[in-house]
């Protein structure tokens, strides 16, 4: 049969995306883009926020229309949402004729082979969400004021024997290093949708690291939910420097970027590791959510400002070229006009590289929706604007410094945007998250994706730069 899969929501997502098409592939069946020419149709969801939930069920309706439109005869629903929304998205999409959690990843052929429900035959049951109605409106808005029922947390890890289909670039790959989490941030829902946290051994993932250079990959992207928390559910101490020391012995990687550290985890041994691995870049991606003491207090995060100062100072000190990520939310409930005037003073304190800002999402099944949602959302919103507003004044002063600088760049390839120009990233930047570099003047028949080369900064525009080959 011929199936097409669309994979929403983060990396870690995206990588069971992947393993949920190789486990199709190997079975026998073909992949297709074009979801008109489609057999099976799956879409694996997020359900991280309001906004994700949207889009999720947005999506799951209209592939849903290819099977009185087109020649599907089965959509599969895999991921966050389902794992979060199970019994009522049987119940309000008759359409679905399968609903897989985030443990049941390898049941996808199983899924994909059985024989359709009679519910989701063409024409069987009419359609009862409209695209126009929010998701709130149906799904969520019943259960607004109920905690997610208590099932058996999730279980699934892949390993290097797991098949995958690349969907990202060739010269770039995800690697999932470990899964679920074991904090408990108020505003949080992901330990209930992924389990506990639980590491990948590091020979296991040296041995994908290894197959995927093999096949052109260039730049290793290492994520998980915490991953300086990695190797800790295994006792095994130091085991995340020990990581980085043995990929950067993989022939073939150019680049090995680190995602999702927590500002509690970070040790002295990581960051040695990172100092002396050449393939290491020096990129920190540090999601701290707030600044202000109470709000961090009622947002459930260790840590306090002080203590995300003297942090980020040390991470400056033993890393000179490295480049600070982070991400915060605006409207948390409490948060005063004091407290976001102290996140804007710590942001302007710190000069973060990307800061990326959020409006708080009052989610069911979290330890905030106990709160009340008091910040009103055009509030929210103007705070976030403020907040980003503040940090493009940064960017700008900082992309001036930058003008002249001699940088390595790893070529992305043609721009979407701009017919003539070439995009890439530097050491600094990771891909769909960061900003990105314009090459005006490389030659097309000499690039190729993938390509490690120098260039000079030579103008900003916005928050992206402007290199001269």
């Amino acid at each position: 049969m011929k199936i097409g899969l669309v994979s929403l929501g983060c990396p870690k997502n995206l990588v069971d995306s992947e393993v949920m098409l190789g486990l199709a592939q190997g079975a026998g069946h073909e992949l297709t883009e074009d979801a008109a020419q489609a057999d099976v149709l799956v879409v694996n969801t997020c359900a991280f926020i309001d906004r994700a939930k949207q889009e999720s069920i947005d999506t799951i309706l209209e592939l849903a229309q290819h099977k009185t439109s087109g020649r599907c005869t089965k959509l599969v629903v895999t991921g966050c949402l389902a794992e979060r929304y199970r019994d009522e998205l049987k119940a309000e999409i008759p359409e679905i004729d399968v609903v897989l959690g985030t443990s049941e990843v390898e049941s996808i052929v199983g899924a994909i082979e059985t024989a359709p429900a009679s519910s989701g035959m063409p024409g069987a049951v009419p359609m009862t969400f409209h695209r126009t109605a929010p998701v709130s409106a149906h799904v969520a808005a019943r259960h607004r004021d109920a905690v997610v029922a208590e099932r058996e947390l999730p279980t699934y890890l892949y390993d290097a024997a797991t098949p995958r289909v690349l969907t990202t670039p060739k010269h770039y790959a995800y690697v999932k290093i470990a899964e679920g989490c074991d904090y408990n941030c108020a505003f949080c829902i992901i330990p209930k949708l992924r389990g506990q946290y639980r590491s990948r051994p590091v020979e296991s993932i040296v041995a994908e690291a290894r197959s995927l250079a093999a096949r052109g990959v260039k730049e290793l992207l290492l994520i998980s939910q915490d991953s300086t928390f990695y190797g800790v559910d295994r006792r095994e101490r130091g085991a995340l420097a020990r990581l980085l020391r043995e990929l950067n012995a993989v022939e073939g990687l150019a680049w090995i970027r680190l995602l999702y550290l927590y500002p509690t985890t970070v040790t002295e041994e990581t960051i040695e590791a990172m100092a002396t691995c050449d393939k290491v870049v020096p990129y920190i991606d540090l999601p701290l959510q707030h600044a202000a003491d109470g709000v961090l207090k009622r947002m459930r995060r260790p840590g306090s400002r002080a203590s995300y100062e003297r942090l980020l100072l040390g991470l400056r000190e033993r890393l000179p070229n490295v480049t600070l990520r982070t991400t915060f939310i605006t409207g948390f409930p409490g948060e005063t006009e004091a407290d976001f005037a102290e996140l804007c003073d710590f942001v302007q304190t710190v000069e973060f590289d990307h800061v990326g800002v959020f409006t708080y999402s009052h989610e069911e099944g979290t330890a905030a929706h106990g709160l009340a949602d008091d910040v009103p959302a055009r509030t929210k919103a103007a705070r976030q604007r403020k907040l980003m507003a503040v940090q493009q004044k940064i960017v700008a002063r900082r992309h001036r410094r930058r003008l002249g600088e001699r940088v390595q760049v790893l070529v992305d390839g043609p721009s979407s945007e701009h017919e003539l120009a070439w995009t890439g990233r530097l050491a600094g930047q990771a891909p769909e998250i960061d900003p990105i570099v314009y090459l005006t003047d490389g030659d097309p028949e000499v690039l190729r994706p993938g390509d490690l080369i120098e260039a000079e900064i030579v103008e900003s525009r916005g928050y992206d730069l402007v290199v001269r080959v």
